[in-house]
């Protein structure tokens, strides 16, 4: 038992919360034990929503203000970010909108009535003026409160560049707390990690607990589409692109399949964003490099979740059985590249952005009554794309900076 890693304990809670749902769903009928893992999933997010904060906050003023003070190297890091993020992420839009068209999943699909969730999303509007009002903070405490990752990614890295202005012994008082605070926080991530098999069983299990496999067999053809197509993604355009970079692809693997998984079994990128911070330092990433990647890249580099958008936007045409024109189709994948960016805080964001496109283009919104039945299980798959993605844009950024220093894989 000692020798099983936590890679190990999470796939067997993978599989005891795989099998306690599908139970519960079709032989446990007079009971809902689905209901009753709520909490135990509940409170595995919370603990980890209550990392969050304080870590972007310490670790990525410690990345800029404790080494050095060249604010250029703030301002490439950001530029050389954005345009990689909007490279990979245009090119996912396509990759989406090929195998959408090559499978046609909306083909023969009964569309049904749109109820009171479709209509709530279709009532949140996403605007580029509001995303960007969006980044900048009212208070850091609210931002803090409510995870607003963007917003104190915002708040920390103009504190930081107002630390590198001080001089003496303030500017050595303050690092020195953020630095114990930083390693205070990889250590209660460490500790929370020890309870996170519990917590995924228990997510699992209330996902298929409620929605039953049999959702999936009734919409197979446009999950499998979903998972095709990220599945391509990752081999035809993340694979070449740390191949092009020189990542020891075992290496990498190695640190990131652990926060991978904790992404794809929990549907939720704040619970694979402490460890992930901490994997990709250790892999060898700097930590001003990675402490301002990753959560940037949360709300400005989601991979799956862009790909996953395009596949759907489509399937509701095929659905409604409506031919759009190419030029059409386009400038709908124009529009979902600019809305799908900041709006990772807002709760089932895909959906609201899908919601508001579809709007826009006269689409019918009772498509996504149909996407909402299997929407949970194709979550787990863009979240967990959405991870890797940013994981691996972090080490591509230190191997552009001429930072990367791969560490050695760990003795077995």
């Amino acid at each position: 038992m000692k020798k099983l890693t936590l890679t190990h304990w999470i796939l067997i809670g993978t599989l005891v919360g795989a099998v306690v749902g599908y139970l519960d769903h079709n032989v446990w009928l007079d009971t809902d034990v689905a209901e009753a893992l709520k909490p135990f999933s509940a409170i595995f997010i919370r603990m980890i929503k209550s990392i969050v904060a304080p870590l972007i906050f310490s670790s990525l003023v410690m990345g800029i203000a404790g080494h050095g003070d060249d604010l250029k190297q703030v301002g490439r890091l950001a530029f050389r970010s954005i345009l990689y993020f909007e490279a990979v992420t245009t090119v996912a839009l396509f990759v989406g909108l090929g195998a959408v068209h090559l499978i046609k999943p909306g083909v023969g699909v009964a569309l049904v009535s749109a109820g009171d969730d479709v209509k709530q999303f279709a009532s949140t509007h996403t605007t580029l003026s509001g995303v960007l009002e969006h980044t900048v903070p009212a208070s850091i405490i609210d931002a803090m409160a409510r995870n607003e990752t963007l917003q104190i990614v915002f708040f920390s890295a103009l504190f930081a560049m107002a630390l590198t202005q001080v001089k003496g012994r303030p500017k050595e008082v303050m690092l020195e707390v953020l630095e114990s605070l930083t390693q205070v926080m990889f250590k209660f991530t460490g500790i929370v990690m020890k309870y996170a098999p519990i917590g995924i069983a228990a997510a699992l299990g209330v996902t298929i607990g409620k929605n039953g496999l049999g959702v999936i067999l009734n919409l197979g053809k446009l999950v499998l589409t979903l998972y095709g197509a990220l599945v391509v993604f990752i081999l035809a355009v993340l694979v070449p692109v740390a191949l092009m970079a020189r990542i020891n692809l075992r290496k990498f693997w190695h640190w990131v399949r652990e926060p991978w998984l904790i992404a794809f079994t929990t549907a939720s990128s704040e619970a694979a964003l402490p460890l992930a911070l901490e994997n990709m330092e250790k892999y060898g990433v700097p930590r001003r490099i990675v402490s301002f990647v990753l959560p940037t890249g949360y709300s400005f580099n989601l991979d799956g979740s862009t790909l996953y958008l395009a596949v759907a936007s489509i399937f509701v045409a095929q659905a409604a059985g409506i031919d759009m024109p190419f030029s059409t189709q386009l400038v709908m994948m124009l529009t979902l590249m600019l809305t799908s960016k900041g709006v990772a805080a807002v709760p089932r964001a895909s959906l609201v952005i899908l919601s508001g496109t579809l709007t826009q283009f006269n689409l019918p919104l009772e498509g996504i009554a149909v996407i909402l039945g299997v929407d949970a299980f194709m979550d787990m798959a863009r979240t967990s794309v959405n991870l890797l993605g940013n994981c691996l844009a972090s080490a591509v950024m230190a191997r552009w900076e001429g930072e990367l220093r791969e560490a050695p894989l760990p003795e077995t």
